[in-house]
């Protein structure tokens, strides 16, 4: 049987701040971002806050790697709908907040922004996705790049490198199948379990340090509040779903007896309207009745 370990926002927000856990955000960003990173200092972020609202639905962290890039990785846990602009505003705020006032316009800081979305943000099929800048032509289809000087003076081969990039992970697409170490790291990101096999960098560390039998009292207290009201969240969402289902099939019910009735006040015979409406004449003379009724 897998050992459970603390879920991930929880460690972030409780655990992964601390320097001596920097291995486990490390390896998670290699992983992902397919080069080796090391983590500098963790910087203030909205994750610190303690709002009611927040503490629960969402935490994040604001890191920054040896090579002076902000990252933002926010774990999002309930369903909303300006998510993509919340991404947006979040990479904008890191950079304006981050460079000097009166500072050239160079020293604006890359930001590579990670959501790891609990619910299904936008329409796609996978389950990582990708985002970046690219300047296309639109009469030649060639993308746009740096001048040699540029390159030169930028340290950075492609425009897209200077804006900020975005990652997806939305958990629920994954359906548990390992092809590679990134998705090792999404099984763990899912299902708090890290397989024996498994060998994708800061893994090992998580399996160590964020077991749920080693959290103090105090914390694993807390730490089962926090699962009940996840809980709670997915029992309420799936109930406005069920809700909702049911809403729309009675719009769609209503609908489909105006439009019978409406065929039958023009005179349609009845075993004409049960073809169009796909029912029986049976069906189609209970519902004529029933609204004579009334």
């Amino acid at each position: 049987m897998a050992k459970k370990l603390v879920r991930f926002d929880w460690a972030m927000k409780k655990m992964l701040r601390h320097k001596a856990n920097f291995d486990i955000l490390e390896g998670f960003l290699t992983e992902l971002l397919g080069e080796e990173v090391k983590i500098k200092q963790v910087l203030d972020s909205e994750g610190n806050k303690e709002t009611e609202d927040d503490k629960f639905n969402r935490v994040d962290i604001l890191v920054e790697n040896e090579k002076g890039e902000l990252v933002i990785i926010e774990v999002q846990n309930t369903q909303e709908y300006d998510y993509f602009h919340r991404m947006l505003f979040g990479a904008s705020k890191a950079i304006t907040e981050h460079i000097k006032e009166g500072a050239a316009y160079a020293q604006v800081k890359k930001v590579i922004s990670i959501t790891i979305a609990y619910f299904d943000l936008g329409q796609g099929k996978d389950y990582v996705y990708h985002g970046t800048t690219v300047f296309k032509g639109i009469h030649k289809g060639d993308i746009l790049g740096l001048a040699d000087k540029q390159i030169e003076t930028y340290k950075k081969n492609n425009v897209h490198e200077i804006y900020p990039e975005y990652y997806v992970i939305k958990t629920g697409k994954f359906r548990n199948r390992i092809n590679d170490r990134l998705d090792e790291w999404i099984y763990f990101l899912k299902n708090a379990e890290i397989k024996p096999t498994f060998s994708a960098k800061g893994l090992k560390e998580a399996n160590e340090k964020l077991d749920t039998m080693k959290l103090p009292e105090k914390e694993r207290k807390a730490y089962d509040k926090y699962l009940r009201h996840l809980m709670s969240i997915a029992s309420r969402n799936h109930n406005i779903e069920i809700d909702a289902k049911e809403i729309i099939k009675k719009a769609h019910e209503e609908k489909e007896i105006e439009f019978i009735l409406e065929m039958e006040k023009e005179g349609l015979p009845v075993s004409k309207i049960a073809k169009i409406a796909k029912k029986t004449e049976q069906e189609i003379r209970q519902i004529i009745d029933s609204q004579l009724k009334k």
